[in-house]
């Protein structure tokens, strides 16, 4: 593999173009010195993937980071709200006025292992199974009518 590696002094009239390969390089200067700089103490060469010491270090730390926000703007509040709706679900008994997730009141008649049976409607006899994950709260309709506006 080849690769050129320029090299300027900082009076910027010198500089030095470095090519190698696998082994040695030959140097081609211009203005006729030699210039040859060795990597500083302490400086990894050839600088990987990650980079160096305190980039690695970073960018971890970033990543962790993030993943820290996610989990406390996003997955814990989640959760939170699937523990409440289950607490929910679970206390509620026959006669208890429910609303689903269709936008639906009804009353429960029945409570099974993993639905009610909801009466829906005034006329008593629609009764329909429902799952109870699609049960979203204890809630009863107000259907009082909408006072009449007058001009």
């Amino acid at each position: 593999m080849q690769y050129n590696e320029w090299l300027f002094n900082s009076d910027a009239t010198t500089f030095a173009v470095t090519t190698g390969g696998g082994g040695g390089g030959e140097t081609n200067t211009s203005s006729g010195t030699t210039t040859a700089q060795a990597p500083a103490e302490g400086s990894s060469g050839g600088g990987g993937i990650m980079g160096g010491g305190a980039f690695g270090f970073t960018t971890i730390l970033m990543y962790g980071g993030l993943i820290f926000a996610l989990y406390f703007f996003m997955i814990r509040p989640q959760r939170k709200r699937d523990k409440d709706m289950k607490a929910l679900q679970s206390a509620i008994g026959v006669g208890d006025n429910v609303v689903t997730s269709s936008g639906m009141y009804g009353v429960v008649t029945v409570v099974g292992e993993d639905c009610f049976v909801v009466e829906f409607g005034t006329n008593k006899g629609v009764r329909v199974p429902v799952r109870k994950a699609d049960i979203l709260g204890i809630k009863t309709p107000n259907i009082n009518p909408a006072p009449k506006e007058t001009a």
